[in-house]
């Protein structure tokens, strides 16, 4: 039996000019190839389906004159050429030979032009930060208040978290604070809804963009910290609207188990600190006690400290003077931030003592599958 040659020219038919039309743009899978097929400038042209980036379907991108757009993450190609746009002609995707007969449209097999690719430096690369065994933990303090820096006032949430951080770097740990309001960065695009595999490590958001204000969250929370150590207020009964524009770019994070088996948090330890003028603080924890266990972090007993005057409690001048005399709560942050010390040193000694072994770093978690509903950005 003979062996059919990988470069020999075939032709296949994918419809007839009618039926395409009504179609197009649209995928077709031929031996050896997957092509997207469009109608431009009164003919029809074809080019590879999967973007150079992170293989989405440009079959389902939006068109610009002779430009798609990967529907993933925006990257350009010509539909004519394969070739991005001006600037970009270095990388192509393969592009084929249309030839429109009596009896139906064919498409050339290998390509015309085949795929080129060219070299790209990583337009944003994440700091390691890697730390000398046996160094002292590092504990980072996340503010979510959406405090304003033109009329500043006291934020209750705040000032614990301070007193926490404070007791910490007295235990001789290293600290680190994030104020979120700080920080410019967009919100998450829902890459994960457009598919899995389009909601990427770093964030898509983040690899293309170095300016990007949350680099710093993911450089902490993956690369740096031991302990995180995140604060709220509670407003309409829900953690700060910043917290959720946080958590909902962190999906990048959580969607890298679910895809990749690939755990980046791994022994760390992560505590509240709450506070408001409202109640219903059993539900904001349990909404981040949920968030953060999902990445990958473990608590310590009692991971959490809250204060609230109940839903009547309407003057929050008296809540501010509260939370400043109490010596009560800071003794509570203090001793939050002791549990989150001790419970941290219990996974370093069990990490140690695994690696000693020859068993390697333990993992709480080595990977899941399963879906997820439809409460991911974007969903």
């Amino acid at each position: 039996m003979a062996i059919r040659d990988a470069t020999e020219v075939q032709w296949h038919r994918l419809g007839s000019s009618d039926e395409l039309r009504s179609v197009v743009p649209h995928a077709f899978t031929v031996p050896g190839a997957r092509i997207a097929l469009f109608h431009h400038e009164g003919r029809f042209r074809a080019i590879a389906d999967r973007c150079n980036h992170k293989g989405g379907p440009l079959s389902q991108g939006a068109c610009s004159g002779e430009y798609v757009k990967c529907p993933w993450h925006g990257w350009e190609y010509s539909v004519v050429t394969g070739r991005g746009p001006t600037g970009f002609d270095e990388e192509q995707v393969a592009h084929y030979d249309i030839d429109e007969r009596d009896d139906g449209v064919y498409v050339r097999t290998p390509a015309v032009e085949p795929k080129r690719l060219k070299k790209h430096k990583r337009s944003h690369l994440l700091d390691a930060h890697p730390k000398s065994p046996g160094g002292p933990p590092r504990v980072l303090g996340i503010s979510t208040t959406a405090m304003d820096d033109t009329n500043p006032r006291y934020s209750t949430s705040d000032a614990l978290l301070e007193h926490a951080l404070a007791y910490a770097e007295s235990t001789g740990a290293e600290t680190s604070r994030i104020r979120l309001r700080e920080l410019d960065f967009a919100p998450c695009e829902g890459n994960y809804s457009k598919a899995a595999a389009a909601c990427t490590w770093p964030c898509a958001i983040t690899e293309r963009d170095p300016e990007d204000g949350l680099t710093p969250v993911y450089e902490a929370l993956v690369h740096w910290a031991d302990i995180v150590l995140v604060s709220t207020p509670i407003r309409w009964g829900a953690a700060s609207a910043l917290y959720f524009k946080m958590a909902e770019r962190l999906n990048c994070v959580q969607n890298q188990i679910t895809t990749h088996g690939n755990v980046l948090i791994v022994n760390k330890v992560a505590a509240f600190i709450i506070t408001g003028g409202q109640d219903n603080i059993q539900a904001v924890a349990g909404s981040m006690l949920g968030f953060f266990g999902e990445l990958g972090f473990v608590f310590p007993p009692f991971p959490y400290v809250a204060h609230s005057r109940g839903w009547s409690a309407e003057d929050m001048q008296n809540n501010v003077r509260f939370v400043r005399k109490s010596d009560d709560l800071r003794s509570a942050t203090a001793e939050l931030a002791q549990r989150s010390l001790a419970m941290w040193k219990l996974l370093a000694a069990g990490a140690s003592a695994s690696t000693s072994m020859g068993m390697g770093t333990p993992v709480a978690v080595t990977g899941r599958k399963g879906g997820r509903g439809n409460d991911q950005p974007g969903g």
